[in-house]
């Protein structure tokens, strides 16, 4: 019996809500690293995170067992949870 393989690689990219709120460069390293096991708990590989401190982009691959809406869905979610308790700074804190 033949098999298909497929590799789909992602890019996102995601604003802060806020226009006066950014991402300190302290927090930015550690936010990258945690966003990369969002990713991993996920069943996706993470290629490359990066950003500005207004915005974000993820390189990564998508797994076949979860959609892409619900894969943004959830690093969203996580990582901005995670930022709030970084303090005060981020206590409005959302993505686009």
């Amino acid at each position: 019996m033949s098999q298909s393989l497929s590799k789909l690689y992602t890019h996102i990219i995601f604003h802060i809500q806020r226009d006066d709120i950014t991402i300190l460069p302290e927090h930015a390293h550690e936010l990258y690293a945690y966003i990369g096991s969002v990713l991993k708990s996920n069943q996706c590989h993470p290629i490359q995170i990066g950003g500005m401190p207004d915005h974000i982009h993820i390189l990564c691959t998508l797994s076949k067992n979860i959609a892409l809406s619900k894969l943004v869905e959830e690093v969203k979610r996580h990582s901005s949870r995670w930022i709030k308790g970084k303090g005060a700074r981020y206590h409005c804190f959302a993505w686009q």
